[in-house]
């Protein structure tokens, strides 16, 4: 399939295909004329590809995931994959704690300004 129809399919940009085709995420065969070709599996790895970005993982991981993907939800075991999410893992649960400093810090002085001392 062409990359217009890849498009329609998965409801991404070709723009964003071609990034991720960039960062080989997805492959392509080209047709003499240049155009690129995707197999019938693309579709499925696109959707894949955005559920791994929607839970945090950025491009570098995912490469290395999704060899690993049986499907949307579930991973085969794969050599390193299990230490990499934990890392990534890491990673947001600091970024959450910091997330919930701020949103304190940010409610006390909303609440302070609101009810200033008399």
């Amino acid at each position: 399939m062409l990359i217009g129809e890849l498009s329609r399919r998965t409801g991404v940009s070709e723009r964003l295909l071609r990034h991720y085709e960039r960062t080989e995420l997805i492959r392509s065969e080209r047709r003499a004329n240049g155009y690129r070709e995707f197999d019938d599996r693309t579709p499925d790895t696109v959707r894949r590809v955005r559920t791994l970005l929607a839970a945090g993982l950025p491009t570098r991981l995912i490469r290395q995931v999704l060899p690993c993907t049986a499907d949307e939800a579930a991973l085969r075991p794969c050599p390193g994959v299990l230490d990499s999410l934990r890392g990534r893992l890491e990673v947001l649960d600091r970024r959450a704690a910091e997330l919930d400093t701020a949103r304190s810090l940010l409610r006390r002085t909303i609440s302070a300004t609101e009810n200033p001392p008399a």
